[in-house]
């Protein structure tokens, strides 16, 4: 496209040469037969499959395009920043990792990224999450509802806080959870501070979260302190027990920051992590409860791989490894195909620090671009029949996890690092589920905003096996 195409796009015209084919926005819920079905939420008509809008008072680009939102998340060159709405900002401050650009962010974001992909961490965490689940199924009644949102939630959130400060159950996990429960509410909510806001609750909570971590640091520092000579031994050694060794060691190999500072870049980021493991993965394994109980072709597939583990297991009485559960090919179909349905994460936004042209669409400087996740993973062009829940389509040449038809982990440089971790999670979630119940689901409804959740919390029956055999 040339530069006076491109400026003939951006002041709102249609490129002479561009079929103007529309493109709109949809919810989406699963029926009955396993389909997804669509609602209109309107849209207008735009120009191929990149248009301008306003939102939340912006001048925005919103591009459903997979190839331009490799360029933006790629972001080659450091051209785009991340952008948020202000609630977002001001709840997690300018230190936040997710307001980090260049060599900082690059390298704290490398740091978690080979510390939650260690095998050293899929050791450990392995039998801490058997464990988690393990209990969690114990506990269910039979001749009583189960809701599925609710006991994931536990699973995860108990799992999470261990891999980033070692906390276990007890009265301070009880505390530090119910304090993050009020920051979390604050996440999309009105930008405005004065007391009684939502904002102003959940900033409140953020400062006594942030107390509580600090303490479990300076607790563990004066520790490791009195076995060590000096600060910098006591936080370097090879492998880090959670993510608070990882930032520690980050801002010890730094050296420029003094040790309140310290404490404070510390308890702000492990904060600040917890927001899309404790969200998103408990909602992935509720979706594909969900989605498996409407496709019983599916569910026996997943139920018959998953049995075949656990009887080669009895039979040689040897424990499980991470490694077997990231083996099982059909449920990492599974996994994949729920979170391109699912869209936890349905879009991401980026600001142009300088203008730019991508595929000949020109994007001022201080334009935000809104990547939508969504748009490609329910279009038919890169996926056909795109409304079904079809864990065999991954099976399909042409179909590649890692490509930028599919980013429910978003990409490029700031590409989720606990991918891996959170695929570990459900795996393992899903095996022992559906090795142990059977179960019948009550109909619930997908509610999209503010986030991905189920209506009423996905309410299941269970059976145990032994009883459905």
């Amino acid at each position: 496209m040339s530069d006076s195409r491109a400026r003939r796009w951006l002041e709102g015209r249609a490129p002479e040469d561009d079929p103007g084919e529309g493109w709109r926005v949809e919810v989406v819920d699963v029926d009955e037969e396993g389909y997804v079905e669509g609602g209109d939420m309107g849209g207008g008509v735009t120009y191929g499959k990149v248009f301008r809008t306003h939102l939340l008072g912006k001048p925005v680009i919103v591009s459903t395009d997979p190839e331009i939102n490799k360029v933006v998340l790629q972001n080659h060159g450091n051209i785009f920043i991340p952008s948020y709405p202000k609630s977002i900002t001001e709840l997690f401050g300018e230190s936040s990792i997710l307001r980090m650009n260049g060599a900082l962010h690059k390298r704290v974001h490398a740091s978690i990224g080979r510390f939650l992909k260690s095998p050293e961490l899929k050791t450990q965490i392995t039998r801490d999450i058997e464990n988690s689940v393990k209990l969690s199924l114990e506990n269910w009644q039979h001749d009583h509802l189960v809701y599925i949102q609710d006991e994931t939630n536990q699973i995860t959130f108990e799992i999470l806080v261990k891999v980033l400060m070692s906390l276990g159950p007890g009265e301070e996990m009880e505390l530090f959870k119910k304090e993050y429960k009020d920051f979390i509410k604050g996440l999309v909510c009105l930008p405005i501070k004065l007391p009684g806001t939502q904002l102003y609750k959940s900033l409140k909570a953020k400062v006594r979260l942030q107390k509580m971590i600090r303490r479990i640091i300076e607790e563990r520092l004066t520790y490791k302190a009195s076995f060590q000579s000096n600060l910098l031994a006591a936080t370097n050694s090879n492998y880090s027990d959670d993510a608070i060794d990882v930032l520690l060691r980050d801002i010890n190999d730094r050296g420029d920051v003094d040790r309140s500072q310290q404490l404070d870049f510390v308890a702000g980021n492990i904060i600040e992590m917890m927001v899309p493991g404790e969200d998103s993965v408990p909602m992935v394994m509720t979706l594909a409860v969900k989605y498996l109980s409407h496709n019983p072709v599916a569910l026996k597939q997943l139920v018959d791989e998953n049995m075949a583990l656990k009887m080669q297991k009895a039979n040689s009485r040897s424990s499980y490894v991470w490694t077997d559960y990231m083996s099982l090919t059909f449920t990492q179909n599974v996994i994949s195909e729920t979170l391109r349905m699912a869209n936890i994460i349905n879009a991401i936004w980026r600001q142009a620090t300088e203008d730019v042209e991508i595929k000949g669409y020109l994007i001022p400087k201080g334009w935000c671009v809104l990547a939508s996740l969504t748009s490609v993973h329910m279009d038919e062009q890169n996926y056909g029949n795109p409304y079904q829940f079809d864990p065999w389509r991954w099976e399909k040449k042409g179909i590649v996890a890692s490509s930028y038809t599919f980013a429910p982990f978003g990409g490029g440089q700031r590409l989720c690092p606990g991918l891996e971790f959170a695929r570990l999670e459900i795996s393992i979630f899903l095996h022992h589920f559906v090795t142990t119940y059977g179960w019948i689901a009550e109909n619930d409804e997908i509610v999209y905003f503010p986030t991905v959740k189920m209506k009423q919390k996905l309410p299941i029956l269970v059976t145990p096996k032994s009883k459905c055999l």
